[in-house]
C-alpha cells in the first residue's frame, strides 16, 4: 500500500521515525514501527471514500465481510480506459510495393497468346526474348526467365510452365529489383552470388551485337564474364557481404543499365560494368604482372605495377585477407583475376565509395575501425625511405600529420574514420600521401586551386576509372596497329598518319586486340579458374 507524501504530515511522530530510519538510525524498533504503520494505513483506507465523493463507494457487503484494504483500491484500479484504435498503414515491402492497378491476368491471356504462335507451343532462349517483352521486361532478361521456367535442362520452355513461373512471381514480387533475383537466385534463395550471374552474361557474350568479334575467341568468354561480375559487385553490394540483395539492386543503377543494352549496339559506350574496352584494360595489366601465366599473381608481382609506384606495406596488407578472400590469397599468397580487378580499380580510382572502403580495410591495421597516428606513420615511413632514395628531402611526419589532419578534418581529434574520409572528398590525396609515391608526387606538384576546384565540381564529369580506361585502352590499340603494321612491313606509312581515335577503331580495334592477345594466350583455353 503506498502513502502520500502529504498524508505523512497529519502522524507527526511516524514521520519522525521514518527521518530516523532514513539517516541510519537503529534505535526504532522494528515491531514498534511495523505496529503504528499498519494502523495508521487502516486509517488512511477509511477516511479515504470521505475525501474523494466522486469515487463510488464499493457495496455494504465489502466492509461486512472483511475490514482488509482492499475494497477502494480495486474499485479504483479496475477503471480502465479502451485502448485507442490506431489503423497504422503497412510501409514495409521487401518485394516491392503491390502494384493494385495492374491486371495480371490480362498479361497471363498475351503470354498465352503469344506461346500458340510458337510451334508445338515450346520457346527456345530467342523466343523467350519476345515473351519477355510482352511481360513488360528489358531483352536481356531473357536468359533468366528461360533458366527459372526450366529451359536449360530441356531446352525449350513451354507455355504451362512459363505461365506457373510467371504467375507466382506475380502474386509475390512486384518492382523489377524483387523479381530480377527471384529469376536470377537459385531455389529459395533471396539475394544472388557471383556465379549466379553466368547465364545472365553468356547470353550477352552470345546475342550482343557489340561482341560479335568474340565469337572467334572463346578463350575469352569467361574473362570477360569475371570482369562484370566483379565489376557488379565491385558497384552494387555495398554491404561486401558476397551476396547482393534486392536493397543493393534497387539502390544501384544495374538495372537500368542492362536495359541499356538492348538500345545501345556499341558495348564499349556502356561504361558501367559491361564495356569490353574497359575489360581488356584490365586484362591486358594483368597478362603483364603475370609472369608464369597461370591466372595467379603473387606479391611480387603486384609490387611491379607501375613501376613500384604502390608500397611494399600497403601490398602486404592487399595480401593479408583484409580485402581479398579465400585460401588461396591467405594460405599461398597469390591473388587471383577477380582479386585483381577490385585492386585495379581501387587503385586507379580512390575518389570512388568502394575505393575508400578497400584502402581504409587496409591502412587500418588493427582492425578498429580507426586510423591511428601510429597506422599513419607506419605507412609514411616507407614513403620517406623512398623519397631519400630518389635524393627528395621527405616532409616530417610531424608537420604532414598536420596538412593531412587539416585535409580530412576529422570529427574526433588524432582518429580518421571512414566516414570523415568520405564526407572530406579528399580521399584520394591521403590514400596517395601514404602509400603511392608516384601519385603522392603529383599532388605535390600541382596546383592546389585546381585540386579545390575538382572538388567543388558536382558536375556529370567521368570517373577517374573511366579517364584511365580510356587513356590506357588508346595506347594498347596504338601500340597493336604499330606491331601489326611492323609485321606488314608498312611502318613508313603508319608514321605519316594521324593515330585513329578510339571511337574510329570500333570493332575493328576489339577484333585487331583480341587476335593478338588470343596469340599470347593460347595456353588460356586448357586453364580452369576456380
Amino acid at each position: 500500500m503506498m502513502i502520500k507524501e502529504t498524508s505523512l504530515r497529519r502522524d507527526p511522530d511516524l514521520r519522525g521515525e521514518l527521518a530516523f530510519l532514513a539517516r541510519g538510525c537503529d534505535f526504532v524498533l522494528p515491531s514498534r514501527f511495523k505496529k503504528r504503520l499498519k494502523s495508521f494505513q487502516q486509517t488512511q483506507i477509511q477516511n479515504k471514500p470521505e475525501k474523494k465523493p466522486e469515487i463510488p463507494l464499493p457495496s455494504p457487503a465489502t466492509f461486512s465481510s472483511s475490514p482488509q484494504p482492499h475494497s477502494p483500491i480495486p474499485a479504483v484500479n479496475n477503471v480502465v480506459n479502451p485502448p485507442l484504435s490506431i489503423n497504422i498503414p503497412r510501409f514495409y515491402f521487401p518485394e516491392g510495393l503491390p502494384d493494385t492497378c495492374g491486371n495480371h491476368e490480362q498479361t497471363l491471356s498475351k503470354i498465352e497468346t503469344a506461346f500458340m504462335d510458337i510451334e508445338d507451343q515450346k520457346a527456345n532462349i530467342c523466343e523467350i526474348g519476345k515473351i519477355a517483352k510482352i511481360c513488360g521486361c528489358p531483352l536481356y532478361w531473357k536468359a533468366p526467365m528461360f533458366r527459372a521456367a526450366g529451359g536449360e535442362k530441356t531446352g525449350f520452355v513451354s507455355a504451362q510452365s512459363f505461365t506457373t513461373v510467371w504467375r507466382r512471381l506475380l502474386n509475390n514480387h512486384h518492382d523489377d529489383a524483387s523479381k530480377f533475383i527471384y529469376l536470377l537466385a537459385k531455389p529459395g534463395c533471396s539475394s544472388l552470388e557471383q556465379e549466379d550471374f553466368v547465364p545472365l552474361l553468356q547470353d550477352v557474350v552470345d546475342t550482343h551485337p557489340g561482341l560479335t568479334f568474340l565469337k572467334d575467341a572463346p578463350e575469352f568468354h569467361s574473362r570477360y564474364i569475371t570482369t562484370v561480375i566483379q565489376r557488379i559487385f565491385y558497384t552494387v553490394n555495398r554491404s561486401w557481404s558476397g551476396k547482393i540483395t534486392s536493397t543493393e539492386i534497387r539502390k544501384s543503377n544495374f538495372l537500368q543499365t542492362l536495359a541499356l543494352l538492348e538500345e545501345e549496339e556499341d558495348i564499349n559506350q556502356i561504361t558501367d560494368y559491361f564495356s569490353y574496352e574497359h575489360f581488356y584494360v584490365i586484362y591486358c595489366k594483368f597478362w603483364e604482372l603475370d609472369s608464369d601465366h597461370d591466372l595467379y599473381i603473387s606479391q611480387a608481382d603486384l609490387s611491379r605495377y607501375n613501376d613500384q609506384a604502390s608500397s611494399n606495406r600497403i601490398i602486404e596488407r592487399i595480401f593479408s585477407g583484409a580485402v581479398t578472400r579465400g585460401k588461396t590469397v591467405q594460405k599461398e599468397g597469390r591473388m587471383s583475376y577477380a582479386d585483381f580487378v577490385w585492386f585495379l580499380i581501387s587503385e586507379e580510382d580512390k575518389r570512388n565509395p568502394t575505393s575508400i572502403e578497400y584502402w581504409f580495410r587496409c591502412m587500418d591495421v588493427d582492425g578498429d575501425g580507426v586510423l591511428s597516428m601510429y597506422e599513419l606513420e607506419y605507412f609514411y615511413e616507407e614513403q620517406c625511405e623512398r623519397m631519400e632514395a630518389m635524393g627528395i628531402e621527405p616532409l616530417p611526419f610531424h608537420d604532414l600529420l598536420c596538412q593531412m589532419l587539416d585535409l580530412v578534418k576529422p570529427a574526433c581529434d588524432g582518429k580518421i574514420t571512414l566516414r570523415d574520409l568520405k564526407r572530406c572528398r579528399m580521399a584520394h590525396i591521403f590514400y596517395d600521401t601514404f602509400f603511392n609515391l608516384e601519385k603522392y608526387l603529383d599532388h605535390e606538384q600541382r596546383d592546389p586551386f585546381a585540386v579545390q576546384k575538382d572538388v567543388e565540381n558536382d558536375g556529370p564529369e567521368p570517373s577517374d576509372w573511366d579517364r584511365f580506361a580510356s587513356e590506357e585502352y588508346e595506347t594498347l590499340v596504338a601500340e597493336e596497329s604499330a606491331q601489326a603494321q611492323l609485321q606488314e612491313g608498312s611502318f613508313e606509312d603508319y608514321e605519316t598518319d594521324e593515330p585513329a581515335s578510339p571511337s574510329e577503331f570500333g570493332n575493328k580495334g576489339n577484333k585487331a586486340v583480341t587476335s593478338s592477345l588470343s596469340e599470347q594466350c593460347g595456353k588460356l583455353q586448357s586453364v580452369d579458374e576456380e
